[in-house]
């Protein structure tokens, strides 16, 4: 299944809370079971003005779908086509 990333921007998304990031992280959990076990979100790293969270997904479609279910932007969707970390140095 492929494995996107999303951009979000969010002006001052630093600053959010640990209450405001738990009920974003609830709000995103309950818009995923409602669209079902096609999509996964797997983690979300927060910057100071975007969020940049990746999901497994069929296709780019429903990551859009859950985007406008939660009210969150998806400013920008890219498919990963590689994965390379320190590991991939070694022969």
């Amino acid at each position: 299944m492929p494995k996107y990333v999303i951009e979000r921007i969010i002006p001052n998304a630093g600053d959010l809370s640990r209450g405001d990031l738990q009920a974003i992280s609830q709000k995103s959990c309950n818009v995923l079971e409602n669209l079902g076990p096609s999509i996964q979100w797997v983690q979300s790293f927060v910057t100071d003005d975007r969020m940049y969270c990746t999901y497994i997904a069929p296709n780019e479609e429903i990551i859009r779908e859950h985007a406008q279910r939660g009210g969150f932007p998806a400013d920008h969707i890219s498919e990963v086509k590689a994965i390379i970390d320190p590991t991939a140095a070694t022969v």
